[in-house]
């Protein structure tokens, strides 16, 4: 893709990914200019190379200057700009593409999901680094790509958390173990479709070869129908038939090779939730696939605590115990956290609604929880679509919501802040709103 040092290559966004692949392009020789729409920013603040030209406010003509460009993940392809691009046939990669021509890793290993993707791609990288010390995870995840190449060589294993809007723009991508998790209604305000959304999740293993490994949910309607389009070898989870794969069955998990027990393992499991049982297949599965011992993926899981944000617990107070689940953006998250519950929740809806029904949870709103208290932009989308399913306080801010639930909360609750929606209406992203979420419990 890059063989000529004369490239000009265009950045679009200076998120985290694009100001990583800027200064990768910078040190590899190229001429970059970075374009984007936000307020104007320093290089020291923003930990950007001083040969980059950079613009902010505005997406100028300038970028059309590159002969290629590389589009961060979330920018919507009906830009203006872009659509200037594709009339000018100037291709457009992801940050993924770009960063992949500079590292060639002993082994690929990538994540994607609705749902369940991080914990997946934190157990596989805890797993494997037990094994291979050269082991990186980046992606959705911790590092931008483009920061982690850098130290990649012929010895590393690369784990990658990947979102839909990663891989949308990835026409290139081959992993050598793809692992997908599941497939919900999503960022469909970006995608527009469902067939949108699912092609583009589709990227993970598309230019999969014989020789890789799909790993994928057998009890996902979308991931059934999309994973023929393979040539890798399909391994399954979920599915106690399977010829090649991972289920689990009484306390036991078992792996299957040619419809043959090839291991069998018994962890103890720390992680709140059916869907967590998922997440440890899916790790197990890709960790088996990449040569690791059983009795060390055994050893991991069993000590595995869970994620940061993901049905976390923080803590009791007064018989009430409070949990955050921040990292749920969406109706399906929250859904499968209230599953993970038996009754007696006080829930903590709202933020920036993202397009998808919030009807779904409304049976099992009906059935588990005591009262709804809304925050932010969604609140009166919510109100509307979950009318009748239990009684509903409006509270504006996540701090109002807390005081509320504190003065009113019983011995015996579960107070779940799980709130279906984006984050960007009142914080920087989920991993703010759920620090903000538990600092307030921590000072009640």
């Amino acid at each position: 893709m890059l063989k000529n040092k004369d490239i000009k290559i265009s950045v679009l966004g200076l998120g985290k990914s694009g100001i990583g692949c800027a200064n990768l392009a910078v040190s590899k020789g190229y001429s970059v200019f970075a374009s984007d729409s936000g307020k104007k920013r320093t290089h020291e603040k923003m930990n950007l190379n001083k040969k980059v030209s950079v613009e902010f406010g505005k997406h100028s003509e300038k970028v059309l200057d590159g002969d290629i460009i590389i589009k961060s993940p979330g920018l919507p392809k009906e830009l203006d700009i872009l659509k200037q691009a594709v009339k000018r046939e100037i291709p457009v990669f992801s940050e993924l593409d770009f960063a992949l021509n500079f590292a060639k890793p002993k082994k690929i290993i990538a994540v994607t999901g609705t749902n369940g993707k991080t914990t997946t791609t934190t157990l596989i990288y805890e797993i494997i680094k037990k094994a291979y010390k050269n082991t990186f995870v980046a992606g959705n995840i911790g590092f931008a790509i483009s920061d982690v190449v850098k130290k990649l060589n012929n010895k590393s294993i690369l784990v990658l958390e990947l979102s839909s809007y990663q891989l949308e723009d990835s026409p290139l991508f081959r992993p050598d173990i793809s692992v997908s998790m599941n497939i919900t209604p999503d960022h469909l305000k970006h995608h527009h479709t469902m067939a949108n959304y699912v092609k583009a999740k589709s990227n993970i293993f598309i230019n999969q070869q014989n020789k890789d490994y799909a790993i994928y949910n057998y009890n996902d309607k979308y991931l059934k129908k999309s994973i023929v389009k393979t040539k890798a070898k399909i391994f399954e989870f979920n599915n106690d038939k399977t010829r090649n794969g991972i289920f689990y069955k009484d306390g036991t998990v078992y792996i299957k090779k040619s419809e043959k027990t090839a291991a069998k393992f018994s962890p103890k499991i720390n992680i709140v939730g059916r869907h967590n049982i998922d997440n440890i297949l899916a790790a197990a599965a890709a960790a088996y696939l990449s040569g690791i011992k059983v009795s060390v993926i055994n050893k991991v899981i069993s000590n595995f605590k869970g994620v940061e944000h993901r049905i976390e617990f923080v803590k009791e107070i007064n018989g009430v115990k409070y949990y955050n689940d921040s990292k749920a953006t969406n109706v399906d998250s929250t859904k499968v956290a209230l599953e993970s519950f038996d009754k007696n929740i006080q829930l903590i809806l709202g933020g920036q609604d993202k397009g998808s029904p919030y009807k779904p949870i409304f049976n099992l709103i009906k059935k588990k929880v005591k009262n709804i208290f809304l925050i932010g932009e969604a609140t009166d989308i919510i109100k509307k679509e979950l009318k009748g399913s239990a009684p509903m306080i409006e509270c504006g801010t996540l701090n109002n919501a807390i005081k509320k639930i504190y003065s009113s909360a019983q011995k015996g609750d579960i107070v779940l802040f799980s709130p279906a929606c984006a984050s960007f209406d009142q914080f920087n992203d989920f991993e703010h709103r759920g620090r903000e979420f538990k600092k307030a419990i921590y000072n009640l």
